[in-house]
C-alpha cells in the first residue's frame, strides 16, 4: 500500500536569519554593508553613517520574508 503524499515543509535561511531582524510592525531590518575592512581609505563621516541598521527596502521585502520566515 502507497503511503499518502505530504507537503515537503520549507527551511528556513539560515543565514537570513543572522542577517535580519523583523520589526513590530513587520519591516525587514538589516546592517549596513562595506564596513569591514579597508577603512582607512574612507572618510569619518562615511564610516559614521554606516554604523547603524536600515530597513530593506520595498523591492525586496517579499524575498527577505520568505527566507526568513517559511
Amino acid at each position: 500500500m502507497r503511503k499518502p503524499k505530504t507537503k515537503i515543509k520549507k527551511k528556513t535561511k539560515r543565514a537570513a536569519v543572522a542577517r535580519f531582524k523583523l520589526t513590530a510592525t513587520g519591516k525587514v531590518k538589516r546592517n549596513h554593508s562595506m564596513k569591514r575592512h579597508i577603512l582607512t581609505k574612507k572618510s569619518t563621516s562615511r564610516k559614521r553613517k554606516l554604523r547603524g541598521s536600515t530597513l530593506v527596502s520595498k523591492a525586496d521585502m517579499a524575498n527577505v520574508k520568505a527566507m526568513i520566515t517559511s
